[in-house]
């Protein structure tokens, strides 16, 4: 058996004549497009139920074709493809369970555009398609699927944001440059401000940095909401990293007009001594906040307090040897023979090793909530 079916997947047919569908039969889909067409004579469906009915006649007539062949209009919900499609599914099965005949059954589908064809899955699904016919006005070829195209070209955030936005910029130019010759601003400012614009984003795009920056975003917005004291902790130790560049800066320039042509070793001295505690307070401030947060959060383990010991020592350490380069009587800076080198080796090497000793000790008589939880779920391992 051929079967002759017309797809309606937004419904027009049972919204607009309040037909019960699926309509089976020559003379009830006749009645039904007739119906569709007063209601709504330019609803492009009423081609396809007679499009179904002209295909259906001219099997009929044609001498070459022996199988019995039906003819039915089936139809979807406006609701949406998903919904739409599974109801066309569902009134698929109802006309072939009422099909009384033991052939195979195959068919014909008429459409009135690409957008009613997304159905086409559906229907093979439960029966082999032979030919899809789309029916479209003359005078508007084409228009409904280039519609479609565009509707879901629009509809998909990512083309959406690839496409409107340089759009966008580039519309923008000539109100940019109207506003600006109200301003005196040279025209040529702005054309630079927006290729800047359209480069970055293109830059954006090209090498994937939205994901990147998306996730710092919602990271930055995590921690405002949660309020954690790192948020804090981490602007100050920017500035104090900030201060600290700058304080190495001048401590080398005061170094330049104290020591004629000074080498590498005593320029890159000059830097770490004007810099080091400045840096050390801001590793120190920021491990701290870390802590914090950790201890807030259950997440507290001894061994974290090991940080800003480590950053002391490693302070004491880069400040006594960036000492020991430079020369005695230089304002800002505090010499060290070699006896005071050895003696800030040991004492940042001590601190570090003593930190570590502690701190594992006290994890092994005094454990936190977290370590506890960590040993557990090494013995169930």
């Amino acid at each position: 058996m051929l079967l002759v079916l017309c797809v309606d997947l937004d419904d027009d047919l049972g919204r607009k004549t309040g037909h019960p569908t699926p309509v089976v039969g020559r003379d009830a889909v006749e009645a039904a497009a007739v119906d569709l067409a007063t209601a709504d004579p330019e609803d492009s469906d009423v081609n396809v139920l007679f499009q179904g009915i002209h295909e259906y006649d001219a099997l009929r007539a044609d001498p070459d074709v022996e199988e019995a062949v039906t003819v039915a209009a089936v139809t979807g919900t406006q609701s949406g493809d998903v919904k739409a499609n599974r109801a066309i599914g569902e009134e698929i099965d109802r006309v072939l369970a009422g099909l009384s005949t033991g052939e195979n059954v195959s068919t014909i589908v008429i459409t009135d555009g690409a957008q009613d064809e997304s159905v086409l899955p559906i229907v093979r699904s439960r029966v082999p398609i032979d030919s899809v016919r789309r029916v479209v006005v003359r005078q508007a070829q084409d228009l409904e699927s280039i519609y479609y195209t565009m509707k879901q070209v629009l509809a998909d955030p990512e083309t959406r944001g690839t496409i409107l936005v340089p759009l966008g910029i580039l519309l923008l130019i000539y109100p940019f440059l109207t506003i600006a010759s109200l301003f005196e601003v040279p025209g040529a400012v702005v054309l630079g401000i927006i290729s800047a614009l359209l480069g970055l984003y293109t830059l954006f795009r090209g090498l994937g940095l939205e994901d990147a920056v998306d996730e710092t975003a919602d990271r930055i917005r995590d921690v405002l909401y949660e309020g954690r004291v790192t948020l804090i902790t981490y602007v100050a130790a920017a500035a104090l990293l900030i201060v600290g560049g700058f304080r190495g800066i001048a401590l080398l320039e005061t170094v330049r007009t104290s020591v004629s042509d000074p080498t590498p070793p005593i320029v890159l001295a000059a830097l770490v001594h004007g810099a080091v505690q400045w840096f050390a307070a801001a590793g120190v401030t920021s491990s701290l906040g870390q802590v914090t947060d950790e201890y807030l959060a259950d997440r507290f383990k001894w061994r974290y307090l090991n940080a800003p010991f480590y950053v002391v020592a490693i302070a004491i350490v880069l400040y006594v040897v960036s000492g020991f380069f430079l020369p005695s009587g230089i304002g800002g800076v505090q010499s060290f023979s070699l006896t005071g080198l050895a003696v800030g080796l040991t004492v940042g090497t001590l601190l570090g090793v003593f930190s570590t000793l502690a701190f594992a000790i006290a994890e092994s008589r005094f454990p936190t909530a977290a370590e506890t939880e960590t040993e557990a779920d090494a013995e169930a391992t």
